[in-house]
């Protein structure tokens, strides 16, 4: 007598249905009263299985190089270890990481402690303007004064200054800021 589906599926390893399937595919025999003889399928399952029919594991999707090194990165501003690969855990980490950092710069953008680039730029720009602008109009005004003090002419002191500045400021204009 032999044993019954369910039983030798345990015996097997395999589910019930992996056992009803090979039955019915003619993969393995069963008794005349639909038990299974647990020598006669396993020879018959070994011969007619073939090696990778074993489920095999799911592939997962490939995940481009930039969301692999992001998460990296994120991992490894915090001081948490990255090593070979990423896994699922250490990606929903830096995931919530980031959602956390997104979150604190929404609240200081509330607060009114972040300023937006462009305006702060245009800003900086505006204030150099004026200040440039400030000291090209400044020889004319101290230039008398100046020369009247040195004993010089007016209008000799008022282009030596002008030179002078002008230099001055082509130096600063030089100077490139990196707003980041």
């Amino acid at each position: 007598m032999g044993l019954s589906i369910r039983a030798y599926a345990r015996l097997r390893g395999v589910s019930h249905v992996a056992v009803l399937r090979a039955a019915k595919a003619g993969r393995i025999p069963l008794e005349a009263d639909g038990t299974v003889d647990p020598a006669k399928a396993d020879a018959a399952w070994e011969r007619t299985t073939e090696p990778h029919a074993a489920p095999r594991p799911r592939r997962m999707k490939p995940v481009a190089a930039a969301a692999l090194s992001s998460v990296r990165e994120t991992l490894r501003e915090e001081g948490l270890p990255t090593g070979g690969g990423v896994s699922f855990v250490q990606a929903r980490t830096a995931h919530e990481i980031a959602k956390a950092h997104l979150a604190r710069l929404r609240l200081q953008r509330m607060k009114g402690e972040l300023v937006d680039r462009a305006r702060a730029t245009a800003l900086v720009f505006r204030l150099a303007r004026e200040e440039r602008d400030g000291w090209i109009n400044w020889p004319v005004r101290v230039a008398a004064m100046m020369a009247a003090e040195l004993g010089v002419g007016a209008h000799a002191m008022q282009k030596v200054l002008e030179t002078y500045v002008r230099s001055h400021l082509a130096s600063l204009a030089e100077v490139q800021p990196e707003l980041r």
